[in-house]
């Protein structure tokens, strides 16, 4: 379901890390390396495809640039979104330790980069304020039906 969720095959190893209440996959985990040794680009995956385009609209009217310049004024939210991230960074490491030499999650402490790292984040931890913020303005769907099936051939 995963990989007709997302339209295409999915490398590495990976685990559905949270359903919605319909039991339909909405994020998965990513061991942080692939089979070559390459490091893996994110360790949570968004696959809902209702609420990923929810997000991606967010993000294509600048909330990403509004959500950072709230970061530098609001010290409680840099302040929640650091303990997001060293719960991100220990849930990957947990697998297998990765230099954070590139950036770190979803853009970092004082950027966000890609509300679809953070609302996955959220949604499999309930610690990321970003995510947060993030399904409260996409209007987080309960949906009455499963948006996704696979049929059986």
């Amino acid at each position: 379901m995963v990989e007709a969720q997302l339209g295409r095959s999915l490398r590495g190893s990976w685990a559905v890390a949270a359903r919605c209440h319909l039991g339909v996959p909405t994020v998965i985990v990513n061991h942080p390396r692939l089979e070559d040794g390459s490091p893996f680009p994110t360790t949570f995956w968004l696959t809902c495809p209702l609420l990923a385009k929810r997000v991606s609209a967010l993000e294509s009217d600048g909330w990403l640039a509004r959500t950072s310049d709230r970061l530098s004024n609001d010290p409680s939210l840099r302040t929640r979104l650091a303990t997001a991230l060293a719960d991100y960074a220990a849930r990957r490491d947990a697998m297998e330790a990765i230099s954070d030499a590139g950036s770190p999650p979803g853009g970092g402490p004082d950027r966000v980069k890609c509300a679809h790292a953070h609302v996955a984040h959220e949604l499999i931890s309930g610690v990321n304020p970003i995510g947060a913020l993030a399904l409260i303005d996409v209007d987080y769907p309960d949906c009455a039906s499963p948006c996704f099936e696979v049929v059986a051939r």
